[in-house]
């Protein structure tokens, strides 16, 4: 960020300082600069080549910044297609007699300009002023983007907003995260327990844009990790970071499960006289929680791995071996020397560079000759494998497990609950002693799984196409039970997103 002083005409008052010295004013320009390049949507379409002026061009920025926000994951983006066709619906319905191409035309050209494509870093800049502590006008510049492209782990280029991009969504800007989230939460019980759905599910959804936020700190932490581990702060600010969220994940489980709680409680008791769209608003409102709780359970799985991942980091990092020769200084060693010279010499040395540092040049084609002998040349005869070698005398390894297959089919029946009706431990361990009260293992093999699935491996199921994933948390109740002790665990399944594990498989395969 750079500064410029403006001049003050000799012998002029300085203004006091005041509310225009305080941050909270810097804030709010910065939060404004934000909004700068929706609202300059609407002013360029008039540039287009046709008449756009029926599209409302802010209000299909917003909603592509939204998409774009909840489809991006933790390890990838949103794909670009997917959005420009989760757009076309919204812009049609602006302008429903004009022909599929245009609307189509309009989602990329909205898309593009939000990644800024035409500029040289695909970012925006805005200009604010503010006083110094001596009373002087001082303006600066402000750079951030909206929406960037990165790179995807199987070489495609995915979508992700930035933390400016969500606060333009959420209202506020540079708000802390945890302070936000918690803010969000009990504004949202509140709604919800005095029956305000239509305000509850903005709060939700509010609430989620958080969630996100939070996930992004912690993937640019470990990022920056994994291009330099001394980069980061791992002694202070990363440990109490996942300690921190660590706790918050904990918290927005109890805080959500009760909130799913109430809104099925004002679904189902609500009297029929009420507005038709009540339980439409409810459902709505139990998926958005819904949604919550799946990224809350694939933000603790990244805290879980996010220690080992340093360690590795570390190791890799402090035991590789230093480079052979030091790279080229294209600047220093090449073009400044070059820039002055005349022509004819300066053409010398960089027709030798470029003959040297582009590598070895493949023929398009082999010869229509050397074709010809290959394949007309016979097979060199098979050299002589050896001897055949004897077949090995193999040995059954012996089947030491304690729990048999019928046991854990039997145990994996009991877990399989109903993706909106999770159970407590407890229930679970009295139901097996029901069930085969002959086979007194089968509880331990079902308190095993339970504890397991406190910490379930969110991204191994992602990534083998699983459509649902078992889940325990802790909600601080003990159990009672006469040969186990420790937490009563609220066990239950999620679903994953199917739609996302398609577009993942299908960025693989191309």
């Amino acid at each position: 960020m750079t500064t410029a002083v403006s001049a003050s005409p000799p012998g002029a008052p300085r203004p006091a300082p005041g509310p225009a010295a305080d941050e909270g004013l810097a804030r709010r320009l910065r939060a404004l600069a934000c909004t700068a390049p929706l609202h300059d949507l609407d002013v360029r379409k008039a540039n287009l080549a046709g008449e756009y002026s029926t599209y409302a061009m802010a209000e299909v920025a917003l909603a592509a910044i939204d998409l774009v926000t909840l489809h991006m994951d933790f390890d990838t983006g949103a794909d670009h297609e997917e959005i420009v066709a989760r757009l076309l619906p919204r812009v049609a319905a602006q302008a429903p007699r004009r022909p599929a191409a245009e609307h189509e035309r309009v989602a990329r050209w909205v898309l593009e300009n939000l990644i800024n494509v035409g500029s040289v870093d695909r970012g925006f800049r805005a200009v604010y002023g503010t006083f110094g502590p001596d009373g002087e006008y001082v303006r600066r510049d402000y750079d951030f983007k909206l929406i960037e492209e990165v790179p995807g782990p199987g070489g495609g280029v995915y979508l992700r907003t930035t933390d400016e991009a969500v606060n333009v969504l959420v209202g506020a800007l540079d708000t802390d995260v945890t302070s936000a989230q918690i803010a969000a939460e009990v504004k949202l019980e509140v709604l919800v327990s005095r029956g305000r759905l239509a305000d509850a599910q903005l709060a939700a959804e509010q609430a989620r844009y958080r969630t996100v936020q939070y996930a992004e700190t912690l993937r640019r932490a470990l990022e920056a990790t994994r291009r330099n581990v001394r980069a980061v702060d791992w002694l202070n600010a990363v440990p109490d970071l996942i300690a921190e969220a660590l706790d918050h994940v904990a918290d927005r489980y109890r805080h959500e499960n009760a909130i799913l709680t109430n809104i099925r409680r004002a679904r189902d008791e609500a009297p029929a006289d009420r507005s038709p769209d009540h339980k439409l608003r409810a459902a709505e409102l139990i998926d958005i929680v819904k949604d919550c709780i799946r990224r809350h359970t694939q933000l603790q799985s990244r805290l879980l791995e996010a220690g080992p991942l340093f360690r590795a980091e570390q190791d890799r990092q402090a035991f590789a071996p230093p480079a052979v020769r030091a790279g080229l200084d294209l600047y220093g060693q090449l073009l400044a020397p070059v820039l002055p010279l005349p022509v004819e010499r300066a053409t010398k040395v960089t027709d030798a560079f470029f003959a040297r540092g582009t590598g070895l040049r493949v023929p398009a084609a082999v010869r229509l000759g050397d074709l010809t002998g290959l394949l007309l040349t016979p097979p060199a005869p098979r050299e002589h494998l050896g001897a055949e070698m004897p077949e090995p005398d193999l040995v059954a390894t012996p089947d030491d497990s304690r729990f048999s297959e019928e046991q854990l089919a039997a145990a994996r029946e009991l877990l399989d609950l109903p993706h909106d009706a999770p159970r407590r431990l407890s229930g679970l361990l009295a139901e097996a002693r029901r069930r085969a009260p002959e086979d007194p293992d089968l509880p331990y093999l079902v308190a095993l799984l339970a504890v397991h699935a406190a910490s379930p491996p969110v991204g191994t199921a992602y990534r083998q196409g699983e459509r649902r994933l078992l889940f325990a948390a802790d909600d601080g109740t003990e159990l009672h039970d006469p040969e186990f002790g420790g937490a009563d665990l609220v066990v239950g399944t999620a679903l994953l997103d199917a739609a996302g594990m398609a577009a993942d498989r299908t960025e693989v395969a191309s």
